[in-house]
């Protein structure tokens, strides 16, 4: 299993940050490659989004299921189609980032540091889920997609963290990189 880790600091408490890790509908905003969610149920346990992406010569849906809730500080979901994956966004409050001298902005009171986590299998997609380009083999797509993936996690912490905000400029967001495949 492969595993990619990264993390940011949100200059807002948990509870504020929540709801837009929630929000996957809100998702293809922050990716260039996700182009809709179509949302089966209500955002709790069980709901499942069909995530529609688009790269390369590829098109595929993928299905999540959120597996667990715990506001304000996670929320985990899994793939329950054609790829063994799952993950967690969490969130944690970060007060040391209040006064370690990085914030811009006097009003600000409190800090979160949002964490994305990915597991997945790259090898154990079905090939025939996924319509693949003539004469081109999965290791080619996988070579292609893993550092694809990694950018688009990044990409999107990056954007969340602009909409957390409430910027309409984007900030310098340092992200931690933990793990990579």
């Amino acid at each position: 299993m492969d595993k990619i880790l990264l993390s940011t600091v949100a200059y807002r408490p948990p509870e504020e940050v929540f709801p837009y890790v929630r929000s996957f509908t809100e998702y293809p905003r922050y990716t260039d490659h996700l182009k809709a969610v179509d949302v089966h149920g209500d955002g709790g346990v069980g709901s499942i989004y069909d995530l529609r992406l688009a790269w390369w010569k590829l098109g595929y849906t993928a299905r999540s299921k959120v597996v667990d809730v715990s506001p304000p500080t996670s929320l985990e979901w899994q793939l329950v189609k054609d790829v063994d994956a799952r993950g967690e966004w969490r969130i944690e409050p970060e007060p040391d980032a209040v006064s370690d001298g990085g914030v811009v902005d006097d009003e600000i009171e409190s800090a979160s540091r949002i964490y994305f986590e990915a597991v997945y299998d790259p090898y154990s997609a079905d090939t025939t889920a996924i319509s693949l380009p003539r004469f081109v083999s999965l290791d080619r797509v996988v070579d292609k997609v893993e550092p694809r993936l990694v950018s688009e996690a990044e990409s999107v912490v990056q954007r969340l963290v602009m909409d957390i905000e409430g910027r309409t400029e984007p900030r310098d967001v340092e992200l931690t990189i933990h793990e990579l495949p």
